[in-house]
């Protein structure tokens, strides 16, 4: 039986570009259906251009999940979160990825090209992808979260 594959909103600045590039053919070889929101070279630009349009597009439900990437993954993750809808994690290992998703139903996963290794982002994405929501003691959190 193969993985569920999912719809995918990714978007990153020039320095989550090269890391963005390499997730987007991971997913795609596996099935995933992607939507790249930009940004489209390694030339230097603003985070938030690229990265709320993706938030957004999750948040309006176009697509069940999606990616941003930075140099850090912080300012990305920070836009991301300015979205009502958007629960977005920034991670740097599979844990993190996984409490992200059982814990707190996240929808939006930040990642650091400065951070991780290309190695570990696709550890950290599949890791993401596969985890499912626990509900249960958490349900009320996020309800409050998508309140607050």
């Amino acid at each position: 039986m193969s993985a569920p594959t999912h719809t995918i909103a990714i978007a990153s600045d020039h320095a989550g570009f090269k890391y963005k590039e390499a997730i987007k053919a991971m997913l795609l070889a596996e099935g995933h259906t992607v939507k790249d929101f930009g940004t489209y070279s390694d030339a230097s630009c603003d985070y938030p251009d690229w990265i709320r349009p993706a938030a957004e597009a999750v948040a309006r439900g176009e697509f069940q999940y999606g990616i941003v990437l930075g140099g850090s993954g912080n300012g990305e993750a920070i836009v991301a979160n300015k979205v009502k809808g958007v629960r977005c994690g920034l991670c740097w290992n599979e844990q993190l990825a996984i409490w992200t998703r059982s814990h707190n139903d996240g929808n939006v996963l930040s990642l650091g090209e400065r951070t991780v290794s290309l190695e570990d982002a696709f550890k950290i994405v599949r890791t993401w992808l596969a985890t499912p929501f626990e509900g249960g003691r958490h349900l009320p959190r996020v309800q409050k979260i998508e309140k607050a």
